[in-house]
């Protein structure tokens, strides 16, 4: 798993910020695409949402896969294959990803509270699901998007000529 997750070949997708952005980018796209397709099939049930689901699948597992790649398996391989440094790297993004999954929750739950309170909403329970599989999704594909964004840049390999007579 190490020499998969660590392939030069693979790493260059991400080699640059603006690579890493759109990566992350059209990853959460597939995510989001996939997440209305099945929620799609499961409450409307037409036949063409679970082809396209289907079909989705593998741009977001070679999306994924290059994720993994990018950050070098960062959050994909056991404690003991890493050093120091991506220890911390790793706890770091787990942190970031939770504050974010939090801070989420709270603006759903304040929404909603604020939404009933001054504007007399009243919910059936008929998104719960929808909103909550969302919320789900989201906690669970977050840190992959976190530790891709935080990824540093490639330093540029210098070629040294000698400096002479």
């Amino acid at each position: 798993m190490y020499a998969i997750m660590n392939r030069r070949d693979m790493q260059a997708l991400g080699r640059t910020a603006g690579r890493r952005r759109t990566l992350v980018a059209v990853h959460a796209a597939l995510t989001a695409a996939s997440i209305a397709l099945w929620l799609g099939s499961v409450h409307l049930a037409p036949l063409w949402m679970p082809v396209a689901l289907l079909a989705l699948v593998l741009p977001w597992c070679v999306a994924m896969g290059a994720i993994n790649a990018t950050t070098r398996g960062l959050l994909e391989l056991r404690g003991h294959m890493l050093d120091e440094r991506q220890l911390v790297e790793r706890d770091r993004v787990r942190s970031v990803a939770h504050r974010i999954t939090l801070g989420l929750l709270f603006a759903a739950a304040a929404g909603t509270g604020l939404a009933m309170w001054l504007a007399d909403v009243r919910f059936d329970g008929s998104l719960l699901f929808p909103a909550l599989f969302a919320l789900l999704v989201t906690h669970w594909m977050l840190p992959a998007w976190v530790a891709c964004l935080r990824v540093q840049d490639d330093l540029p390999d210098e070629d040294f000529e000698p400096v002479g007579n």
